[in-house]
């Protein structure tokens, strides 16, 4: 219990500490600030021996979009090669549209698949919590571009509601949740597939309503003009967003591999990883996530980036990073100098007891390797637009590699036989609160 003799002794005991200049500057400028280490920050030069090409740096603004940021500013610079110009990006706004359509339908089929459980159940709170949000994963975007294709981003550009998706996504929450409650009824009454079906299109039309009242409406072709590296023009004419992107992006989708490092309890290396109910378009390939070694991750990596191809990838970008300087560093704030004592847990420990979480997806373009090719920093493209980090480009650790970087998606001709055939087997399906999601 805490009373006023125990009051009394923290008291004193802290009174004993000579922490009085920690306490002031952590109260003047806070905990964070007060602890930077100058030392660390030295480090990090934003110099690096090995890069891919980049284009202009993205600001995903008010919005959840990383995933689908990260993802088309890695497939940007093979479309870099094929126009022949020095910076290109596709509409964020056209795959946004579509995700929270896709997004609808799948929490719809959800809803119709758990209609038999009552709202308490732990996979119906979870999904009526849920509603309609920005989050996402490789396989969310893969799904999409395969099925729909993308657009320059002129074609598409961004709009009030897609820099800043808050309103949008309550209010079509809210409206999901209502057609909730009218589909498990019709269940419960006993109504057949096909009226129930019936009622989930009208539905997902009201959503495409305010989907296009919103974001735009999608074009079904379109024409491009641009002016390559060498001043001269070009127009591709009458193309539809599939072709576009096949034509002009030319990476197999299917060809990559998710490979995730979760050194945790009940996660074994070599085997295969999905969520229930978890996905953007609803019969698009599952998320599958091989969990292997941090060592074959950082190998593909290097490999990918010496051969010009940037990477997405996703890591915990709350913990330990400066967004200011664009700094990710385990040891970037020293709490044993301004609190006395800093977390001891490992990377496992940290996913189990939810201390850190894959929260943020972005893109590796380039790495600076010492003599003897290991890995000292990695450079990182950021989507918070050039007042993070150098002008958008994070310098990242080695070591924060090693403990706050989750998934990495990767072409398999830069993976060993035996993970692909690992990324082959059937994945162990976990709980949509699993600390993996």
């Amino acid at each position: 219990m805490i009373d006023q003799q125990l009051l009394q002794q923290f008291k004193t005991q802290y009174q004993k500490n000579d922490t009085r200049a920690a306490g002031h500057a952590v109260a003047e400028i806070g905990i964070n600030a007060a602890s930077v280490d100058l030392d660390v920050k030295r480090r990090h030069t934003f110099m690096f021996s090995d890069e891919t090409p980049n284009g202009v740096i993205t600001n995903q603004k008010q919005s959840g979009r990383c995933w689908m940021f990260a993802t088309l500013n890695s497939s940007r610079v093979q479309t870099m090669k094929k126009l022949n110009v020095a910076s290109f990006d596709f509409s964020k706004t056209y795959t946004l549209f579509f995700d929270k359509l896709e997004k609808s339908n799948t929490f719809l089929e959800n809803i119709i698949a758990t209609a038999d459980r009552p709202t308490s159940d732990r996979t119906v709170t979870f999904l009526l919590e849920s509603g309609l949000d920005d989050g996402g994963y490789w396989e969310f975007a893969t799904g999409i571009l395969k099925k729909y294709g993308n657009v320059p981003a002129e074609i598409m550009p961004e709009t009030a509601n897609s820099e800043n998706t808050t309103v949008v996504n309550r209010v079509l929450s809210n409206f999901l949740r209502q057609f909730a409650v009218e589909l498990r009824q019709l269940v419960a009454d006993g109504a057949d597939e096909a009226t129930i079906n019936q009622r989930k299109d009208e539905q997902l039309y009201f959503v495409y309503t305010v989907l296009v009242k919103a974001f735009g409406e999608v074009p079904e072709t379109f024409d491009y003009s641009y002016r390559d590296k060498d001043d001269r023009f070009h127009r591709i004419s009458n193309i539809t967003p599939q072709a576009f992107f096949n034509d002009y992006v030319g990476v197999d989708l299917d060809e990559m591999v998710d490979l995730i490092n979760a050194p945790m309890m009940g996660r074994h290396y070599g085997e295969n990883y999905s969520f229930h109910y978890l996905a953007s378009v609803h019969e698009a390939d599952p998320l599958k996530m091989v969990n292997v070694p941090i060592e074959v991750m950082k190998e593909a990596a290097i490999a990918s980036i010496k051969d010009g191809r940037a990477l997405w990838f996703t890591c915990d970008v709350t913990t330990m990073s400066h967004r200011q300087l664009g700094i990710l560093d385990p040891d970037i704030y020293n709490y044993e100098e301004t609190l006395g004592a800093s977390v001891k847990l490992d990377k496992g420990q940290r996913l189990e007891y939810r201390m850190s979480t894959n929260n943020h997806a972005m893109t590796l373009v380039g790495v600076d390797l010492d003599e003897e090719g290991k890995p000292l920093t990695w450079k990182v493209e950021n989507s918070w637009g050039e007042k993070n980090g150098k002008k958008g480009i994070f310098s990242m650790s080695d070591s924060f590699f090693d403990e706050y970087v989750y998934e990495l998606a990767v072409p398999k001709q830069y993976l060993s036989e035996e993970v692909i055939e690992q990324s082959k087997k059937k994945p162990i399906l976990l709980d949509v609160w699993d600390p993996l999601m």
